[in-house]
């Protein structure tokens, strides 16, 4: 289809502009380039099962949509956005809201999004026999949600993922004679209440997985990383880029039936 509006292709994140064609997923209700894969691989895991048409491809199991929830809000923010526009301008609405630039609180949502997209489609090259994953999964009873849940034979990592510009580091406050106190900052941003929220995470899952080991992990998609060292532990949440991640749930060694807990976990937080 042609675009009506600007869009922005929910698996590599390439900005469409308006009348640029692309394929429309109604079932996400998001746009992605034609160039990019097509099919159900690129939403899920697949196979053959016999059915009336032998072609019929049907998905294994719910791995959930990595930014589906952030996108869906994305879309509602700037539907809502426009509505108004339109309301306050009459006839000339349709100009306004072509000439109008996104709220910049609108924006960061689909900025969200497509930092999930990314680490999500990494995560997902990874998946084996001895690693598996989950995206966008909602936390009961609540509006939030995980961004992704890893379950390696090592134990479990919940991840979330963050697409800011600037470089991370670790600022330690404090000390002999006073409390020390660990700041993540990222540029300027000080993001220190993200680990909590990480924290926050990990308890809920651990109250699913017993004693399980559980990780928390703070990944940051497009940030200015260096090229030697950069990724930092504190509070026992690990802050990383995705190749540093990739490379830990690949290495992660231990007893743990895979198969089981992904499903004892995909039952407790469904799908956002």
């Amino acid at each position: 289809m042609k675009l009506r509006y600007p869009a922005m292709c929910r698996l590599c994140g390439t900005e469409l502009p308006v009348r640029a064609e692309a394929i429309y997923e109604r079932a996400t209700k998001t746009v992605r380039c034609i160039a990019c894969p097509t099919g159900v691989e690129a939403v899920a895991p697949a196979t053959e099962v016999e059915t009336d048409e032998p072609s019929a491809v049907v998905p294994v199991e719910d791995t959930g949509v990595a930014g589906l929830s952030a996108r869906r809000e994305y879309e509602r923010r700037r539907a809502k956005d426009e509505e108004r526009l339109r309301q306050k301008w009459g006839k000339l609405g349709g100009i306004a809201v072509a000439l109008s630039e996104e709220k910049q609180s609108t924006k960061a949502w689909a900025t969200g999004a497509v930092g999930e997209e990314r680490l999500g489609a990494r995560l997902d090259s990874l998946v084996s026999e001895s690693v598996a994953v989950l995206h966008d999964r909602r936390i009961p009873g609540t509006k939030a949600n995980i961004d992704h849940i890893a379950i390696t034979a090592a134990g479990i990592w919940v991840i979330d993922a963050k697409r800011y510009k600037g470089r991370p580091e670790l600022k330690i406050e404090g000390g002999i004679l006073r409390p020390k106190v660990e700041k993540v900052l990222v540029g300027r941003r000080d993001c220190t209440k993200l680990v909590d929220g990480v924290l926050k995470q990990v308890d809920l899952v651990r109250e699913v997985v017993g004693d399980l080991p559980v990780t928390g992990s703070l990944c940051f998609v497009e940030a200015d990383w260096p090229l030697i060292g950069g990724a930092f532990t504190t509070r026992a949440v690990q802050v990383l880029w995705p190749k540093r991640l990739a490379k830990l749930l690949v290495e992660d060694e231990g007893s743990v039936d895979v198969a089981v807990v992904r499903a004892t976990v995909a039952s407790h937080f469904k799908p956002a």
